[in-house]
């Protein structure tokens, strides 16, 4: 008898200390998002934004940070919180694009993030949804020793970009392909493609020293004929 109650003692401070606020306390890995209106707004990583005059006008400012700030897996997220801006980071609307709002940024290609709402139109900025007839320039951006990125190149001429274009479309999925790190790290290159859309389209792309890649679905090999538009 004693044996058994000492036993459900054990079990009944075993759920207690589950319950316990110190367990809700845990590291969380968060998505980039913005919550505004009662819209949750999700990071477009395949977009940028073409051109400051596609911004409408400002909405509002972010004001709380999530990340580093919230351990409890229970948050429930409330307007003018983001997993990664600051508090008082401006939030724009874009012309245009009701589903979508862009958020002042260092970090990102033309000065801003840009998020989209589910509840709007699905996911659209992958490679295979770009209208290729429509992309008028390139440009091709390497990330340097200091964590920002460098433009190193445009592209204008219709013939250059439809050749351009060509190689991603032919690259080769090799998803066990390994990249070459003898020379130490490969290369890390983003490549935006302008259309007359507020949103451009962007991929990353990587080069080990021997051979140019990128990630549509799996790893894809590039020609080493990309080369020629790497100054």
């Amino acid at each position: 008898m004693r044996k058994t109650f000492s036993l459900c003692l054990l079990v009944m401070f075993i759920l207690i200390g589950c319950r316990s606020p110190l367990h809700q306390n845990v590291v969380i890995d968060w998505v980039d998002f913005v919550k505004w209106n009662g819209v949750e707004y999700d990071g477009i990583f395949n977009g940028v934004l073409a051109d400051e005059s596609f911004l409408d006008k400002k909405i509002g400012e972010v004001k709380f940070r999530v990340a580093d700030h919230v351990s409890d897996p229970e948050y429930k997220t409330k307007d003018g919180d983001a997993a990664f801006h600051e508090k008082g980071t401006p939030i724009y609307s874009i012309k245009g694009e009701p589903n979508i709002i862009a958020v002042k940024s260092s970090d990102a290609i033309r000065g801003y993030s840009v998020y989209y709402s589910r509840e709007g139109k699905k996911y659209r900025w992958l490679f295979q949804d770009m209208p290729v007839e429509k992309v008028n320039k390139i440009e091709i951006y390497q990330l340097q020793p200091s964590n920002t990125m460098e433009r190193l190149t445009e592209l204008n001429n219709s013939e250059q970009i439809s050749h351009f274009i060509q190689l991603f479309k032919n690259s080769k999925e090799s998803p066990n392909f390994q990249p070459n790190t003898e020379k130490g790290d490969p290369l890390f290159y983003r490549v935006v493609f302008y259309t007359d859309e507020a949103i451009a389209y962007l991929q990353n792309m990587q080069y080990d020293g021997y051979a140019y890649y990128w990630f549509p679905n799996e790893t894809a090999i590039l020609s080493n004929e990309i080369q020629v538009f790497f100054p």
